[in-house]
């Protein structure tokens, strides 16, 4: 992936990968970025790694039948 071209999410894989990928960039560790969004750090583990939620897989399945993806990218 270019250092500048967004992610495209399509499933809860690459908006795991997305998350990851921004972290990772940022230097801030699992538990740090859990603490910041007031999430468990095993939940975000999960989502870093494909798992998908309930809340995740009625949103997917809304975005599919209007046709749409979510685009990720660096605010400025």
């Amino acid at each position: 992936m270019a250092a500048n071209s967004p992610f495209l999410i399509y499933s809860s894989q690459s908006l795991g990968t997305a998350i990851k990928h921004y972290r990772s960039r940022a230097h801030i560790s699992q538990a740090e970025l859990a603490e910041r969004a007031g999430i468990n750090r095993s939940y975000l583990s999960g989502l870093e790694q494909g798992a998908e939620t309930e809340y995740m897989r009625r949103l997917l399945r809304i975005l599919r039948e209007l046709g749409l993806r979510i685009s990720l990218e660096e605010a400025d």
